[in-house]
């Protein structure tokens, strides 16, 4: 029959690659249909460009990075897991590197370099790749048997929709695959965006547009529970919206749903010194420049761009001389330096997330093989589903886990 494989992948990303060259590699006919130009878009631009393919860590912590359905990945991830993953890129000659929290990167720090593998291997292993998009899961006696795209058909027994959430439209991620899965009768739950910026209605986040902050840490607080829900030192940036940068987009991941004043970020923007210390250190400066007033006297403490703000909100006047500032304001301002406070009001738009959080259901689908249990034949994997890490590499590796597992259970049909 024309235009027939056992294996049909839809989708050219983390996981739609892993599971074509798995198949492929099984000796399976496999055809790869990507609706873009190219594949690998979304991981070309992962890590800023440089790809955080996985976290370098043991199975305990990878499953603690796993906020959302983490039994699901308990099969997928033993047989491919972390190590597994470093030890694939190595041998399709891509070096990696470990870095801060255990992320990993190519040595090269080229986000390209590993598109350029998943390509090669690919094509190392016959799979032919059709750049058109999927328009319907074909099916038949309650089996899939093809896919329909760009006005032809394409017949398989095996068909994987890898097509990734909605985050990040530019790159393919724009919600197909949640189509094509409920119109064959999958259950797609709520969608949501994750490791996303952050928009405040704070005032002073806008006046401070463009400030990047190092070395600060930042603590989520839930005030309806009057609890710390993340907290974690690094690098965060102010914009016109609100917030954004690494300890931004992690935070937001801890945050089940937006509820307009019940969650605070509280910014450290001196975690290497107590309240103590930090009194000691304002005190030494203001020793040294005891006649300049209050709003010129931050230079040594803040980037400038924060100085009115940090002013304004410390309620000490900007025209007061140092020497008259009292203890009870000098403790104002030690507080304010340990717990900057930005107002979270919501989420930006889930074009703008990292990753979707919610997808296909995960009580439909197999753990073991990541074969629908409603349709016979179809399978899922990566962000499609409704499971989803925090930043660190996490995301990849489910997707290159649930990618291999898939593409090991198509070829075995």
């Amino acid at each position: 029959m024309a235009n027939s494989y056992d294996c049909i992948i839809i989708g050219g990303g983390a996981a739609g690659l892993m599971a074509a060259i798995t198949a492929s590699g099984c000796g399976k006919k496999t055809l790869l249909l990507e609706k873009g130009n190219r594949c690998g878009r979304k991981i070309a631009i992962t890590g800023k460009g440089r790809c955080n393919v996985t976290n370098n860590c043991t199975e305990e912590e990878f499953f603690s990075n796993i906020p959302v359905n983490p039994r699901f990945l308990f099969s997928a991830y033993s047989r491919f897991n972390s190590q597994d993953c470093m030890d694939f890129f190595e041998r399709l000659g891509v070096p990696l590197k470990t870095e801060r929290g255990n992320r990993v990167f190519p040595v090269s720090d080229k986000a390209q370099d590993i598109v350029r593998a998943l390509e090669q291997a690919c094509k190392d292993n016959g799979v032919e790749t059709v750049f058109s998009r999927a328009t319907e899961i074909l099916t038949q006696d309650g089996a899939a048997v093809g896919v329909k795209c760009g006005g032809k058909v394409y017949n398989a027994p095996s068909v994987l929709i890898a097509t990734g959430g909605s985050s990040y439209p530019g790159t393919g991620s724009d919600g197909d695959g949640y189509r094509l899965a409920e119109a064959v009768g999958h259950t797609v739950t709520d969608l949501k965006p994750s490791l996303v910026p952050i928009v405040s209605d704070d005032d002073h986040c806008a006046e401070m547009t463009g400030l990047s902050l190092k070395n600060v840490n930042l603590t989520l607080k839930d005030t309806l529970k009057n609890k710390t829900v993340f907290s974690e030192t690094g690098e965060m940036l102010f914009t016109h919206f609100g917030v954004s940068g690494p300890l931004v987009l992690s935070a937001s991941s801890h945050i089940p749903s937006i509820e307009s004043g019940r969650y605070i970020f509280y910014i450290d923007l001196k975690p290497a010194l107590d309240e103590k210390k930090l009194n000691e250190r304002i005190l030494r400066d203001f020793g040294e420049i005891p006649n300049r007033i209050f709003a010129n006297s931050l230079s040594k403490l803040l980037p400038s761009k924060m100085i009115p703000v940090a002013v304004r909100l410390s309620g000490i006047d900007g025209n007061k001389q140092v020497n008259s500032v009292t203890k009870q304001e000098r403790a104002r301002l030690v507080s304010l330096l340990k717990s900057f406070p930005v107002h979270i009001l919501d989420f930006r738009p889930i074009a703008e997330a990292i990753v979707t959080s919610g997808g296909v259901k995960v009580s439909e689908v197999s753990p073991k093989t990541m074969e629908s249990k409603l349709v016979k034949g179809l399978y899922f994997a990566g962000e499609i589903l409704d499971v989803d890490g925090y930043t660190g590499g996490f995301n990849l590796q489910i997707a290159f886990s649930t990618g291999r597992c898939a593409g090991f259970n198509m070829a075995a049909e």
